[in-house]
């Protein structure tokens, strides 16, 4: 008996170790057109139409071995259009702001061009985002191979006081990055990142080309509202809760959004402040040696959370030294000892590296002096430090340097020639489309491409709203309370400045706002950080706000709030999407919040609550421009300031 029992022990474990389909549980399929192929009872989609189940359609492979299948079975063009990742263009604008997408250009643009990545732009509301994104699955789906789209975005998430952008399309509304620094809780960035993540994926987007772990150590610079401040191991708990948020904390599943980290690496170093998105701010200035490397600590929390993918920048990182090493005079995207050397081999990313946008298109006359007055400026090219190259030069120069995907870029003809005239190896093609089609795979994308517009309505949903919230509320600094001004009473009698107009209404049952400031027993005021545009010929020149960090002279605000103070007590809250001068308002306010996105009803919450305020400055905030010019743009920490970064007083 006991033989017998034995035997057919021996036999079930071996129906279990030869068979892999034991006990399989069929996952959930979606498709629009294609037909089924059902092996031992199991489901699968028939992708390349030949009615064979074929490697790269069984869900029971891992993604390393279903990329390595599909591989096998790609033309070169596929795979040079899988290297695109192209603006999604909507009606009448080809980088794709509007409410509906160009579905002629984008057909051909899928089917003829092979282009199978696309960032979106779309303003539009969410359940008509899902459909519209559903229909460029549906386009994929027809495709030769039916390889669906990775749909990217940029980040959507920060609340504009006054921008009706974010609100339109539906997002939850937080504070930007630097409010969730001031809040310096790696749970809290995590759960930012999670609900956003949900908020992604139920409108079909997979892929986000966020976060910023570029150092904010040159306080002029234009793009450092999107950074986590200026303190390196601050900002890579930030940048680690972030993407492990985003994508979960083992990796990529079909739950994840893939985050593409940016920009690799110095960015921040912006000389004169100046971006490199336009030609008079191609270089990041470095000053010392081996500064370099205080600039790489926010991305090593990148590479903890296993990020997805790497954005190099578009900057010239001049003078920069690392490790005995002087860098090339090249944009990131174009430098191989960055890419190959330090990301690859020294931080053993094992990723995707996508180019920023347009590093292969030139940069004329018009992208170097800018637009004569009155004519509109457009997107150029950013070769930096390759511009007197071929377009083939640069892609062959790119993916010899280690880049993998195009940013902006839909026309992959030239990699395919290219190839054919043995001037770029085809196994570098193949090793970038593997790992595309391995992050593809492991996202779910080929099972289920599409999503329900129905279920929509959890995009900026009242329960993720009141986290959001909660954030704006937990980020705003209190800088300045003189007298005990806060909290507010709430017999006060408010004065509203800087406001928008229905700001009263909105706030009426929360407080009692005069019409008349000599009504009011106190002001507050809503004021923006300083900024001047003396680039408006450039696109992005004519959209970022750069140059000095101080009030003006004679500048309406401030004249108002010194009056005012005469005969009020004046309450500021100061929108920082750079380290402005305060001076001026210290001299004359009473209390100085600094926020970073805060509503109206937020703001009110916390000026008439009792309770402490915990955020703390993620920057320093100069005593004058004169100690702004004399800080060096690579280093941290080394600016005079009325307010050091970490300064937030609690009551």
């Amino acid at each position: 008996m006991r033989s017998k029992i034995l035997k057919i022990a021996l036999l079930i474990s071996s129906v279990l170790t030869i068979s892999p389909l034991f006990a399989i549980d069929q996952v959930k399929l979606e498709s629009r057109q294609l037909k089924k192929i059902i092996v031992d009872n199991l489901e699968f989609k028939d992708m390349d139409k030949n009615g064979k189940l074929t490697p790269y359609e069984d869900w029971r492979l891992s993604p390393e071995q279903r990329a390595q299948d599909l591989l096998s079975r790609m033309t070169l063009e596929e795979k040079a259009g899988l290297m695109m990742h192209g603006n999604a263009p909507s009606l009448n604008n080809e980088i794709g702001r509007g409410d509906k997408y160009d579905f002629k250009k984008l057909t051909a643009l899928i089917l003829k061009d092979k282009v199978n990545s696309f960032i979106t732009r779309l303003e539009v509301n969410p359940k008509d985002f899902a459909k519209q994104n559903n229909q460029l699955q549906k386009i994929a789906e027809s495709s030769r191979l039916s390889i669906p789209l990775t749909i990217s975005v940029d980040p959507r998430n920060t609340f504009y006081y006054g921008n009706e952008s974010g609100i339109k399309s539906g997002f939850s509304q937080w504070p930007g990055t630097l409010g969730m620094a001031a809040i310096g809780h790696e749970k809290d960035i995590n759960e930012y990142g999670d609900i956003i993540r949900q908020e992604y994926r139920s409108l079909g987007i997979t892929q986000a080309l966020s976060p910023m772990a570029d150092l904010g150590t040159e306080p002029r610079w234009a793009r450092f509202e999107g950074t986590f401040g200026e303190n390196p191991e601050l900002s890579k708990k930030m940048v680690r809760g972030y993407i492990s948020g985003m994508q979960g904390k083992d990796g990529l599943n079909s739950q994840s959004v893939a985050a593409v980290v940016k920009h690799w690496v110095g960015y921040g170093a912006a000389e004169n402040g100046f971006d490199s998105h336009s030609a008079y701010g191609k270089y990041a200035l470095f000053t010392k040696k081996d500064s370099l490397k205080e600039h790489i600590i926010p991305f090593t929390g990148a590479f903890e959370a296993n990020v997805a993918g790497v954005m190099p920048t578009y900057s010239i990182l001049k003078n920069a030294q690392i490790n005995n090493h002087k860098l090339d005079a090249v944009g990131g995207g174009f430098n191989s000892f960055l890419l190959k050397d330090l990301l690859r081999d020294t931080y053993k990313f094992k990723g995707v590296i996508m180019s920023d946008w347009n590093i292969t298109s030139d940069c004329n006359e018009v992208c170097v002096n800018g637009t004569p007055s009155g004519v509109k400026p457009k997107v150029e090219g950013m070769p930096w430090g390759v511009e007197d190259l071929t377009k083939e030069q640069r892609f062959i120069k790119a993916i010899q340097a280690g880049i993998q995907q195009f940013g902006g870029v839909s026309d992959s003809s030239i990699i395919v020639t290219a190839v054919k005239n043995k001037k770029i190896a085809e196994k570098d093609i193949d090793n970038a489309v593997l790992a595309i089609l391995i992050q593809k795979f492991s996202l779910g994308q080929f099972e289920t491409p599409y999503v329900d517009p129905s279920k929509t309505n959890l995009v900026g949903n009242k329960d993720f709203q009141k986290v959001a919230n909660q954030a704006q509320y937990n980020s705003l600094v209190l800088l300045e309370n003189t007298q005990n001004t806060l909290p507010l009473n709430p017999n006060n009698k408010i004065y509203l400045h800087g406001f928008l107009s229905d700001a009263k209404n909105l706030l009426k049952h929360k407080a009692n706002i005069v019409d008349d400031l000599d009504q009011a027993n106190v002001v507050v005021v809503r004021i923006n950080a300083p900024y001047e545009q003396n680039h408006k010929g450039y696109f992005f020149g004519l959209e970022q706000h750069e140059g000095s960090l101080a009030f003006p002279p004679n500048d309406k605000d401030i004249e108002f709030i010194a009056q005012a103070s005469k005969t009020h007590r004046v309450v500021v809250t100061v929108y920082l999407d750079r380290p402005a001068v305060l001076a001026p308002i210290k001299q004359y306010a009473s209390a100085i919040i600094a926020n970073f996105g805060v509503n109206d009803n937020v703001l009110f919450d916390r000026l008439f609550d009792n309770k402490p305020y915990l955020a703390k400055m993620p920057f320093s905030l100069p005593d004058s421009m004169d100690s702004v010019k004399k800080q060096v743009s690579d280093l941290s920490n080394d600016v005079k300031a009325i307010y050091l970064q970490g300064y937030g007083l609690i009551d």
